[in-house]
């Protein structure tokens, strides 16, 4: 898992920036986690990470996760961070990411991968360029389905759809109407202040 975290490390002068280095464990013990970082930087956007295979597999969405089925969220695949990446919150003061973290969502997730009717393990499902999971957070619930795709010729580029099930909400906006942390209450606001 080393390995999968050198472009994280490539990226970031982590003594400078007091984002985690990724030498610790991280992670829980309770299963695999999500987590939505709320990331105002050159641009306000939401960074999208699954616990899978000893990182978070991370994705930077523009707009924010939709709990409307019927909205695509344009989700551009970055580099893995470490999993004691998911509690970050703070201000890069300079360098890449430069700007203010909040946890926006964290939770639990639950892998709903299926391939020709039975599951299909997560490190597998990224490969294949489809995922789905139940996320069990305090602002995002149900399932949402990861779907790569090479819009504009981007290999990068994939698509966040919320599923449409209990969880799911046509009329509330919480990337737009809730900015604040789930686990500190504080905004990207605050921490310039």
């Amino acid at each position: 898992m080393a390995d999968d975290l050198a472009a994280y490390r490539r990226k970031r002068d982590t003594d400078r920036s007091g984002e985690p280095s990724g030498r610790g464990s991280g992670g829980s013990e309770d299963g695999p986690v999500f987590v939505v970082q709320r990331h105002d930087a050159s641009s306000l956007h939401f960074d999208f990470r699954l616990e899978i295979g000893g990182t978070l597999v991370s994705w930077a969405v523009p707009k924010g996760p939709s709990l409307d089925p019927r909205d695509k969220r344009l989700a551009t695949r970055t580099e893995d961070h470490p999993l004691d990446y998911a509690d970050f919150e703070g201000r890069i003061d300079q360098g890449y990411g430069a700007g203010t973290v909040v946890v926006w969502d964290t939770g639990h997730l639950e892998n709903l991968t299926e391939k020709d009717g039975a599951p299909l393990a997560l490190e597998d499902a990224l490969a294949g360029g489809h995922l789905k999971v139940a996320l069990h957070g305090q602002k995002l619930t149900g399932a949402f389905a990861l779907t790569h795709t090479k819009m504009g010729g981007d290999d990068s580029n994939w698509l966040l759809v919320k599923v449409d099930d209990e969880g799911a909400d046509r009329r509330r906006k919480p990337a737009k109407t809730q900015p604040e942390s789930v686990l500190s209450g504080r905004t990207n606001e605050d921490l310039e202040e």
